[in-house]
């Protein structure tokens, strides 16, 4: 896998959730694969929902040390891009070009900035290519 992919929240999401197996197990494949490529890539925004979502929405709260591990380990490694002016630019243009929501737009850039060439995402358009980047829904079809 030598594709670099951004990843959006839900996948992170989905692969501690229980109540679908098959998704938590695409999530995790996914997650691996990239790791061990060194091919994925968040932004901060992910680390920021990720976290609200795992710290009151998960079946089984995270312990403290389990927070620190999986930011370091996993989340850390795929963290390249934070917020800049550049980037709430793109998402603007984004948002009034595609219609996307605010937060949606902002992942969007943040995969154009990093230069990814996939977008993993359950919430955004199958298929679609925006400057270069498609949107890629793992769990259709599956």
């Amino acid at each position: 896998m030598n594709v670099r992919s951004f990843f959006d929240t839900n996948i992170f999401v989905y692969s501690f959730d229980t109540r679908e197996p098959h998704k938590a197990d695409i999530a995790l494949r996914l997650i691996l694969e990239h790791a061990e490529a060194g091919t994925g890539v968040i932004s901060f925004q992910v680390v920021r929902e990720f976290f609200s979502v795992a710290l009151r929405r998960f079946p089984q709260v995270m312990q403290p040390a389990d927070r620190e591990r999986y930011l370091t380990m996993v989340l850390q490694p795929f963290l390249s891009v934070y917020g800049s002016v550049s980037l709430c630019l793109k998402a603007l243009a984004i948002r009034s070009r595609y219609g996307y929501q605010w937060y949606d737009s902002l992942i969007i850039a943040a995969a154009c900035e990093s230069r990814c060439s996939i977008l993993f995402s359950e919430d955004l358009q199958h298929g679609q290519i925006i400057d270069g980047v498609r949107i890629a829904d793992p769990f259709l079809n599956s």
